[in-house]
């Protein structure tokens, strides 16, 4: 079974940082390319940064230049570090593997980050 498991969200001022992890279990874990999802409240789930296997990443025009998506293969974990957070950048976020459209697995708890002064 697959479990995601997201941590590292907190209160954090405008202009702050913040790194998120997501550890996987339940999966050859060096196979699959993670996403770093967000939903913020009456919004549709987006996706906001993936990283491949091979670590080649994409980012969604509204985090470019700000956020940064890793991986550690040994410890099964993706992070998204977070600067120059903005009010817009409050959300929850989620990690999954992203498959065209859909996500390939349940999703976790998610991980609240809110910005604010």
């Amino acid at each position: 079974q697959v479990q995601l498991v997201e941590s590292g969200g907190d209160l954090v001022q405008p202009g702050g940082s913040l790194r998120l992890s997501c550890v996987v279990s339940g999966i050859i874990f060096r196979f699959n390319t993670i996403g770093w999802y967000r939903q913020a409240p009456g919004k549709e789930r987006e996706l906001v940064a993936r990283i491949t296997s091979g670590g080649s990443t994409n980012y969604a025009d509204s985090v470019q230049g700000r956020f940064t998506i890793s991986r550690d293969n040994a410890k099964n974990t993706v992070y998204l570090q977070m600067n120059s957070l903005s009010p817009e950048d409050t959300a929850v976020y989620y990690c999954n593997a992203p498959s065209g459209r859909y996500v390939l697995f349940t999703w976790g708890q998610g991980t609240q980050v809110t910005v604010s002064s």
